[in-house]
């Protein structure tokens, strides 16, 4: 087996120290666009904790994404601008609370080698968990890094994706992004300049700066939750999806959306340009 391998599957940081406060969970709910009509009460719940009438505030469940920010496995010495979100799964163990001290423990996964100038997938785990040691959830992330790989890993072979269903959509649903998204929601810890430095973005092969794919993960969770849940968070008890294209800030996301007992599949597509910018979601309801 490579020494690269090695390395890469026996990265691991456990007890990563985190705190987060309500500031934090209303930036995250407005980041995805959750908030842009100041009148409705379903939403503001997530962004506006009430004042004469007092409500509690609501945490949207793909928070988790964010809470721990920068927790990761370790170190992985890949060639940063050729760096794609993959996949996220993420499984609730219970609703996130308003604020909170948490711990992460992050490890890798598996090490999928594409071969040389094919790239590498890299799966890795963040468990988050409150100060009494419970778990809040368990991340799933995949990491595609365009530029490495072919360093001889073992062939594996991904496991295969949720599968969508052939009949047509129970539910289609729009959802606007702002110009200004991919600007707001980097506060919330992603500073890659691929989503705001126009240079950098070019160098990259884009025209321009695009939507964190995370964002897009989180506008994806805002459909289920404001179609199936009934905007109830505690309902959450999966989020899946893969990246297969990205959104460019501004853009209207569309999606498709069916009901399956407690599963809901989804697929979304930003029709202006004719792609799929997320393929075989998935999120269990509860």
């Amino acid at each position: 087996m490579s020494a690269r391998y090695e390395d890469l599957k026996g990265l691991k940081n456990l007890g990563q120290k985190y705190a987060y406060t309500d500031r934090e969970v209303m930036l995250y709910a407005y980041g995805i666009g959750l908030g842009a009509d100041p009148m409705d009460e379903n939403e503001l719940a997530f962004v506006n904790e009430g004042t004469f009438t007092p409500r509690p505030l609501k945490v949207v469940p793909t928070f988790a994404s964010v809470a721990a920010w920068g927790s990761g496995p370790g170190e992985m010495n890949l060639n940063r601008v050729m760096v794609v979100d993959g996949e996220r799964d993420i499984t609730f163990h219970q609703p996130l609370p308003v604020a909170a001290n948490i711990t992460a423990d992050s490890s890798v996964l598996e090490v999928y080698d594409k071969g040389k100038d094919k790239g590498v997938v890299i799966s890795h785990q963040t468990v988050l968990k409150n100060e009494k040691g419970e778990k809040l959830a368990t991340l799933v992330a995949s990491r595609f890094a365009r530029g490495d790989g072919g360093f001889g890993g073992p062939n594996l072979i991904q496991p295969d994706p949720h599968k969508i269903p052939s009949r047509s959509p129970d539910k289609t649903i729009d959802i606007v992004t702002r110009p200004d998204q991919a600007l707001v929601y980097r506060l919330c810890g992603d500073r890659n300049p691929l989503h705001s430095d126009p240079e950098f973005a070019r160098k990259a092969g884009f025209p321009r700066p695009i939507l964190h794919g995370m964002c897009t993960y989180g506008i994806t969770c805002r459909g289920v939750l404001q179609t199936y849940a009934d905007y109830d968070a505690s309902a959450f008890r999966q989020h899946v999806a893969r990246f297969s294209s990205p959104v460019y800030p501004g853009e209207t996301v569309t999606m498709d959306l069916w009901k399956d007992g407690n599963v809901v599949s989804f697929e979304a597509k930003v029709k202006s340009r004719g792609v799929t910018v997320i393929k075989n979601g998935k999120t269990v309801l509860g």
